[in-house]
């Protein structure tokens, strides 16, 4: 797997001062995607053993409120992704986020995509759609896309979602 970068501090992609995760590669290819050198899965730096120690101990830190992946595409790098959020869980009490321009509906029809799902807390899904740009809305860049929790989302069958208007 391969990150184009980690931001330490992000106010911008979840609430609270979070850690975010940004991976490379993703073949969605959304009109104005704000991350286009992330689409190249060639793009970016290795990730290694010490990336992970890293996000951990960023986590450790009291003002840090969660951790955020994006991208690129999470749901494109579960093999990558999956033992680094394992690890985090096992080091770290934390709250997780996942970007994904994929539905829900589509990411659970697919064993590791569901796996990954599985170890976060909220989805936020759908592609970017310029016609639909929203900058009003919480955490999120069109009105397409919807924040869920997952694990409420898991249990009960059917999506929850954290701010059903969008705001």
């Amino acid at each position: 797997m391969k990150y184009g970068q980690i931001r330490k501090m992000d106010i911008a992609n979840g609430p609270g001062i979070r850690t975010s995760v940004f991976v490379t590669g993703c073949t969605h290819n959304c009109f104005n995607c704000f991350n286009k050198e992330y689409q190249n899965p060639n793009f970016g730096t290795d990730w290694t053993d010490a990336e992970t120690e890293r996000i951990i101990g960023y986590l450790k830190e009291p003002a840090i409120t969660g951790l955020t992946l994006l991208g690129g595409e999470p749901m494109q790098n579960t093999e990558g992704l999956i033992p680094v959020i394992k690890a985090v869980r096992k080091a770290v009490e934390t709250n997780i986020w996942v970007y994904s321009g994929y539905v829900y509906e589509e990411l659970v029809k697919d064993a590791s995509r569901k796996k990954l799902l599985s170890l976060c807390d909220v989805l936020v899904d759908g592609p970017f759609k310029e016609d639909l740009k929203d900058p009003g809305l919480f955490f999120r860049g069109s009105a397409n896309q919807r924040v869920i929790a997952i694990p409420a989302t898991l249990a009960a069958g059917e999506v929850t979602l954290l701010w059903p208007d969008g705001r």
